[in-house]
């Protein structure tokens, strides 16, 4: 019986690895560097989709309201940054941002579909428009990841909290 490289008892043995040092933002949390990594790729794949979501409502929204279509363009351009920020390892702050940014998209499409917003009535009832339902979900992901990091990074000292990250 040949034995596959694959699952060799020398191919499944890992040598002795140094350990990982974790970002500032989290140093001193029991949080793996890999649970890091995927929570913040998450959450700045959630604000890219934010963006996008609304870059695709952007140009009708100037059209119906310009002063919704300026907001959005705040919003898109606040999303991309804060997600460069956590990419890069920003600190408390960045994951603050994450879910208020989140939290007022939210807030926003809920105020729209029930008593709308000043000059715009339009969407008063549109509770199920696909793109909107879409932001929701994704808003909703963005929020209570972003919630889950700052009860991680509430629970380190905040010495280690922002550690690194002033210039972020």
């Amino acid at each position: 019986m040949s034995v596959s490289p694959l699952t060799s008892p020398a191919r499944q043995q890992h040598p002795a690895k140094a350990p990982m040092r974790k970002p500032p933002a989290l140093a001193g949390v029991d949080v793996d560097a890999a649970t890091e990594v995927l929570m913040r790729g998450g959450v700045a794949l959630g604000l890219a989709a934010i963006a996008l979501i609304h870059f695709l409502d952007l140009f009708s929204k100037f059209d119906e309201t310009p002063y919704l279509g300026v907001a959005y363009l705040g919003l898109i351009a606040t999303a991309l940054v804060v997600a460069g920020r956590l990419v890069g390892g920003g600190g408390r702050r960045w994951w603050l941002a994450a879910g208020a940014l989140a939290a007022l998209a939210i807030a926003g499409y809920v105020l729209s579909r029930s008593v709308g917003l000043p000059a715009s009535t339009v969407d008063i009832g549109n509770w199920e428009e696909p793109l909107g339902l879409a932001s929701l979900f994704v808003e909703a992901v963005v929020a209570a990841l972003s919630i889950y990091a700052l009860g991680v990074i509430g629970n380190s000292a905040p010495s280690a909290m922002d550690a690194g990250t002033s210039a972020r």
